[in-house]
Formats: C-alpha cells, sequence, structure tokens
C-alpha cells in the first residue's frame, strides 16, 4: 500500500509539475494535430514567399513537432488579391495574407495604417500595426482571428519619366494601391488609377499609366524596374495588410498550438528575417542596380508634398468623423506607435501633436 501511494503521489505530483510549467491559459499537450491551407497573392517567386511565407510555415510545422502541417497556396492561386480577405473568412483557406485597402470602403479607419510614414522595414511596420490594431481597429475584425496586422514598407514613386516637382507630376496618370495613396496621388496634381499589381508592367511599357506607387519589395517582385526607370524617393506609406485566420479553425485550435501560431507569425518578418530593414537596404540597391535612378526630394520640395499629405488626412479624419467614426483618435494612436519604434509619420497634422 505504501509502494502504491507513493506511485500515486509521485505522478500527481509530476502533474502538477507539468501544467505550471506550461504557458499561462494552455492546458497540457492534447497531441491533436492540424493542417493549414495558407494563401497570398504574393507571386510564387516573389521575396515574400521565399523569405517570409515558406520559412514562416516551416517554423510552425517545427515549433509544433509536425503537430502543425501546412499547404501554400501562392500567386492568387485560390483568388486575386483583393479576395483574399473574403478568401479567409469564407474558409477557402484557413489562414492567409491580405490587403484591406485593396476593398476601398470596407475597413475605413484601417486606412490608418496606409498613412505616409518613414518605415524601412516590415518588422517595425508590425510592431506599429499590432498596436493600432489594439488600440483602435478591433471593431474592423470580429469576422475573422487577426494575427498580425501592418502598414508595408514606405512606397515611393516610380515613373517612366523623371519627376522632380509638383510640376512634373501635374497631369500624370498614376496606379495607386488604394488607402490613403489614391488621396496622396490627387493632392499632387496626378491622376490615381486603380488596378492589379499584375496589369501594372504592360500598362507601363505601352504608355497607359505613367507611373505607380507601390513599396520597393513589390517593384522587384513585378519586374516593374524594367519600365520604370525612375524612382522619387518620397515616402507616400503603404497598403494596410496582414495575417488573418478564419474565425472556426482558430476556435478549434489547440490552445498549445494556438501559442504556437502567434509566437511565429504575430510578427512573421521578424521570426523569419524577411523584408527587415536590413533587407530594404539591400532591395533599394538592388533596383539601383537594374537601372533605376533614385531621386531624392530637395528639403523644401519635400516640405511641399508632405504638407499636401497632412492636409489629406485633415479631410480624411474630417469625413470618417461626420459618419461617427472616431477616425482622430486612430490617428493619434497610430502617430504615437509610430513615434514609439522611431517612425516618423510625415502625414500628421503637426498642430494635432502635445
Amino acid at each position: 500500500m505504501k509502494k502504491g501511494k507513493g506511485l500515486f503521489l509521485g505522478f500527481l505530483l509530476a502533474s502538477l509539475l507539468a501544467m505550471f510549467l506550461l504557458p499561462a491559459g494552455v492546458m497540457a499537450d492534447s497531441g491533436k494535430k492540424i493542417h493549414l491551407k495558407f494563401s497570398t497573392w504574393h507571386p510564387p517567386a516573389s521575396r515574400e514567399v521565399k523569405t517570409v511565407w515558406k520559412p514562416m510555415l516551416a517554423e510552425l510545422e517545427k515549433r509544433s513537432n509536425g503537430r502543425i502541417t501546412t499547404t501554400l497556396y501562392a500567386g492568387g492561386a485560390l483568388g486575386k488579391g483583393p479576395e483574399h480577405f473574403d478568401i479567409v473568412r469564407k474558409g477557402m483557406s484557413d489562414m492567409g495574407y491580405f490587403t484591406a485597402t485593396w476593398t476601398p470602403g470596407r475597413f475605413p479607419l484601417t486606412d490608418v495604417l496606409s498613412m505616409a510614414a518613414w518605415v524601412d522595414g516590415k518588422d517595425v511596420a508590425v510592431d506599429i500595426g499590432n498596436k493600432v490594431y489594439k488600440g483602435a481597429l478591433e471593431e474592423e475584425f470580429k469576422d475573422v482571428k487577426v494575427i498580425e496586422l501592418n502598414g508595408c514598407i514606405q512606397a515611393f514613386l516610380w515613373t517612366r519619366k523623371p519627376v522632380k516637382t509638383l510640376a512634373d507630376l501635374k497631369g500624370l496618370k498614376i496606379r495607386a494601391p488604394g488607402g490613403l495613396q489614391t488621396q496622396y496621388i490627387k493632392s499632387l496634381g496626378a491622376e490615381p488609377v486603380f488596378m492589379p499589381l499584375g496589369d501594372v508592367y504592360l500598362a507601363l511599357e505601352t504608355g497607359t499609366i505613367d507611373g505607380l506607387v507601390t513599396c520597393p519589395p513589390l517593384v522587384l517582385a513585378f519586374k516593374l524596374y524594367e519600365v520604370a526607370k525612375y524612382g522619387v524617393v518620397a515616402t507616400f506609406g503603404c497598403v494596410s495588410e496582414g495575417v488573418v485566420m478564419n474565425k472556426k479553425v482558430w476556435e478549434r485550435t489547440p490552445d498549445d498550438l494556438k501559442v504556437i501560431i502567434e509566437e511565429v507569425a504575430s510578427n512573421p518578418f521578424r521570426t523569419t528575417g524577411g523584408l527587415n530593414q536590413n533587407v530594404y537596404k539591400t532591395m533599394m540597391k538592388e533596383i539601383a542596380a537594374k537601372g533605376v535612378k533614385l531621386y531624392k526630394l530637395p528639403p523644401a520640395q519635400e516640405k511641399k508634398w508632405f504638407a499636401r499629405f497632412q492636409d489629406v488626412t485633415r479631410k480624411w479624419v474630417a469625413g470618417l468623423e461626420a459618419k461617427g467614426l472616431p477616425a482622430k483618435k486612430t490617428v493619434l494612436v497610430y502617430d504615437q506607435a509610430a513615434q514609439d519604434v522611431g517612425v516618423v509619420c510625415v502625414a500628421m497634422p503637426p498642430e494635432w501633436r502635445k
């Protein structure tokens, strides 16, 4: 009896110790396996797929000891870019990367992540986006589980002919990615044109459009350096996007695997090292090596451009506030999150800062 009692107490003690050693809120490993379909519109050969999504999915499998298995659907295999939020929401994919600004009006406050700011790494963009999500954007994403949100890497203006002044921009047709970039392009005297990124190369080659606003990795991914030989290095911000999971899939995922998913994917760029601040510098060198002439605006000209961006912010906030949405509060949350990581938001009206 004493021996049996000793074994029972030993087993009980070991069980209690195992529970205390697990992360908070996680019960003992259920042993249950899950398979995740991950979708993205990024081309299969892109830097995003090669250095972020594939390594991220491999890390999920590794940290879960094979209990998480994955299938990657890249290049819009399950649908076009603007459809990616619904692809996940409806369960065609379990998890995926979507771009909010490609569906105008659907995530009105989330456009704040597309404000013009000097963000030179996706890892930093996620630090900002996740803070803003928790502080101001949760109401817009009730239909999914948000893993991370970000405002991408700063976008620049890429054109067929040199642009150095506001006068050079007047009347040019510029492809806009959506979000506040559309209004920025208008404010500079150009005409924004929305079209899928896959159509931009031919449109530039034929002269249907004169240029576009996008971030450096997409210039490389879609080989736009072949048809847009000039770049103005003045930040236009970028699109609002992120990783989301189907809500039902998330709810049936074992708690211990939820912890792993959030550890790996809540900032996939920091986890993998893909598209971080160091990679940004490399990409800009690659674009220059492809023959693109990069032009940095003189301070006086830059001030004129950014003053117009600040006016866009004022008008955008006034429009949403008239609809009862807390836009100014959201902008203040964004600006503080940016300052917290050393990022300057050039579209922030200076009088709104304390």
